[in-house]
Formats: structure tokens, C-alpha cells, sequence
């Protein structure tokens, strides 16, 4: 498995079975620097949303109709994405799993919330706020949390799903901050990797992953933490 981070909470995933692009914001993320966006795109077959903030939308709509990716996303989300031209569409809900041919997808619970406000000042609620577990065959499962702060119930998730890797969104004022991303980590997970996320990238969110690294010395889960377009095989 290769996985590549593009800036803030956007990933390219590449297995066996497919090519992944999770909450592709790129146009306006100021950590995707020097790349493109046709290479980052380039052969994806699905792209996958945690929720409907515009920050994780980012590009999906084009990308869509330029690759013809299937594009899962919870249902009110979905919909709003088929408003727009996107004709590939899965959609589910918060404890649904979806078969994407080579891998599934199965919305999990995120403390957060999903809307955006359109040109015409009117604010669009769109559905719940997820993380994303994804089981692959033969290759280790991942864990996009999304954006989300600490609850007992990741406890379940792990009990349910025992992930691998976990992202993990550090950032703090829109989600945990590093320390309470670590002790996520460590007092209801088991990953063998964890790779932070969503921080950097606004000058009111943390710039760097220093916390989460500081909180997560000791345990037995390995910290990756690569710069934006930097890849890691996994």
C-alpha cells in the first residue's frame, strides 16, 4: 500500500485493488504545493468524503467528471454531489458498509459537523460528519477518522474493525489537537501506524504535528509524519 498526503485531511491511497483519493481539497489548500493536480488524479478509481465541509469536498465534482471515479459519500452529501454533475455515486450512512470492488468502506461515527453555504448566502446541511474504515484484501486496513474530537465509542471501532493504520486529524479549534489525538490513540487504538493530519494549513489551526508526536512517545504505534506530496509504502 502506498500512501501519499497531499495537504490537510486529503490522501492519494494506492493498493492492489484500487486508487484512492479521500476529501481531495487541493485548489485552495496551501500545503498542496508543488504538484498537480491532473498527477495527484491521475488513474483514480474512487474518491472517497468524510463529510461536507468545503475543505474536504475541495475538487471532488471535477475530478469526478475528469476521471470518472466512483465517489462515495453519506447520502445527503451524495445527492448534493449528483445535483452537480457527478454521476458515480455510492452513498451510506454512519454504521454502513459499502462493497467498492477490492475493498469496503464503512461510515463510523465523527464528533463534527457537515454543511456548506452556497454563493447565494444559503447554508446546505449535508448529512453527518464521518470517519472512514477501509478493509482491503491481503493489504493493511485504514482508518481515515475525518474530522472529529475524542469519544469512548473509537473503543468499539477498534474492538470492531482493529485498523492498522490510523489518519488522524490533530489540528485542534475544528477537531482534537495533538495531545488529545494522542490519547485517542493510545487508550483506544492499536495501530501499527499513525499519520497525522489536518493541521498546517490555516494559520488558526496548529502548523505542526509537534504535540501528537510528543503525546504518542512511548507507545508502541509508529509515527509517520511525511510532508505534503511525500509518500510512505506501507
Amino acid at each position: 500500500m502506498k500512501i501519499t498526503w497531499l495537504g490537510h485531511s486529503a490522501f492519494r491511497i494506492e493498493t492492489k485493488a484500487a486508487k484512492i483519493l479521500i476529501d481531495p481539497f487541493l485548489t485552495h489548500n496551501s500545503s498542496f504545493t508543488g504538484q498537480d493536480i491532473k498527477d495527484v488524479s491521475n488513474g483514480i478509481t474512487h474518491i472517497l468524503l468524510t463529510h461536507g465541509h468545503g475543505d474536504h469536498v475541495g475538487d471532488t465534482v471535477a475530478i469526478a467528471k475528469e476521471t470518472g471515479a466512483v465517489v462515495l459519500a453519506n447520502a445527503d452529501l451524495a445527492s448534493w454531489l449528483g445535483m452537480r454533475g457527478v454521476e458515480k455515486l455510492e452513498m451510506g450512512n454512519t454504521g454502513g458498509t459499502v462493497s467498492l470492488g477490492g475493498f469496503t468502506a464503512t461510515f463510523t461515527n465523527a464528533l463534527h459537523s457537515s454543511a456548506q453555504t452556497t454563493e447565494d448566502g444559503v447554508s446546505h446541511s449535508l448529512g453527518s460528519a464521518n470517519g472512514l474504515m477501509l478493509h482491503f484484501d491481503d493489504e493493511p486496513s485504514l482508518f481515515h477518522m475525518g474530522d472529529t474530537d475524542i469519544f469512548s465509542d473509537m473503543g468499539l471501532i477498534n474492538e470492531l474493525h482493529q485498523p492498522d493504520i490510523g489518519i488522524v486529524p490533530i489540528g485542534d479549534r475544528f477537531t482534537m489537537g495533538g495531545a488529545v489525538a494522542a490519547l485517542a490513540c493510545q487508550r483506544y487504538f492499536n495501530f501499527k501506524t499513525a499519520i497525522p493530519c489536518h493541521y498546517g494549513t490555516f494559520p488558526i489551526i496548529d502548523q505542526t504535528p509537534e504535540k501528537f508526536i510528543a503525546g504518542m512517545e512511548g507507545s508502541r504505534t509508529d509515527v509517520k509524519a511525511p510532508k505534503p506530496g511525500e509518500s510512505l509504502s506501507l
